[in-house]
């Protein structure tokens, strides 16, 4: 018995933390995601090993299945304690995985570094719910938090519309195919944004936000309808400046590039992770210059 798993990563192009609350937002999966694969094991127990894209192991546990189905409470949070966590979740959803099994030997490949910030937690919960036969946004919901995006662009190998109604997810499929790609660069900002954290950050500042979500949806279908780089860069730079007066900090450019000849989007949690950048010219140096090296294109990034 081995089964195989895989989930894409994502990167939210609108609508960051706004989504939360309703806004519709324009999601892209990414060519790198993360498999996970599931052997016949013994003990009734869990022997989970996880490794990173360069192939090291950033994490190796044996879990009991005594601790998933038990109600006991952690008082420190860790990485086992929270895959205990998503797994106490799938197993109460379908308690059959666990009830009819010796054991499990379970390894997990990120196909990026995990420091990108691509969706490492969305992609291993995506393949946990596959593996126990349950919905993965109810997962998501139960366990980790979160608007669920990321668990649709882990489903889906074209770019999407995603916004809560009521919330459950609503998902449309879209052609987004900029003829402007050789202009978009992604740009990793050196430091990994922890998701919940910056969630947490946002609730506590939000407001009224019915203005701010009427905009950002306007905003996201100009994105969908922009022909040329030109109004792409506009609309993205008003997107911008809508979510710095929500969130009441200063945009990316402002903060580090503000030399910078083009437009630098936030992507997901701003502050960290990867930046979309728009450029007439390669902007490559510019950016290797301040220390920031890894730098990927368009095509070399996006399903």
């Amino acid at each position: 018995m081995k089964k195989t798993f895989y989930s894409n990563g994502k990167l939210l192009i609108t609508g960051e933390y706004l989504v939360l609350d309703g806004a519709k937002a324009l999601a892209l999966p990414t060519k790198f995601g993360q498999h996970l694969i599931v052997e016949k094991g013994y003990n009734q127990e869990i022997r989970w090993k996880s490794y990173d894209a360069d192939g090291s192991i950033w994490f190796e546990e044996t879990i009991l299945f005594s601790e998933i189905v038990s109600n006991f409470s952690f008082e420190k949070e860790s990485i086992k304690n929270t895959l205990i966590n998503i797994l106490r979740e799938a197993n109460l959803l379908n308690k059959g995985i666990l009830e009819n099994s010796e054991g499990y030997i379970v390894t997990t490949q990120l196909t990026f570094p995990k420091k990108w910030g691509l969706g490492t937690s969305s992609t291993l919960i995506n393949n946990i719910g596959q593996w126990f036969e349950v919905d993965a946004f109810t997962l998501l919901k139960n366990s980790f938090g979160g608007s669920g995006y990321d668990i649709a662009c882990a489903q889906n190998d074209c770019p999407i519309l995603y916004k809560l109604e009521q919330g459950k997810p609503i998902i449309e499929k879209t052609n987004f195919q900029p003829v402007f790609t050789e202009n978009l660069y992604f740009v990793y900002l050196n430091q990994k944004q922890n998701s919940k954290t910056a969630i947490a950050a946002y609730k506590e500042k939000r407001s009224d936000l019915e203005t701010a979500k009427k905009i950002i949806n306007q905003l996201t279908q100009s994105v969908l309808d922009a022909k040329d780089v030109g109004t792409f860069a506009q609309v993205l730079e008003k997107h911008e400046k809508e979510l710095s007066a929500v969130l009441e900090t200063n945009t990316i450019k402002e903060s580090l590039f503000p030399d910078f000849n083009g437009t630098t989007k936030s992507l997901g949690a701003w502050g960290g992770d990867f930046i979309l950048v728009i450029s007439k010219e390669n902007p490559r140096d510019y950016f290797q210059r301040k220390g920031y090296e890894t730098i990927l294109e368009y095509n070399d990034m996006i399903l």
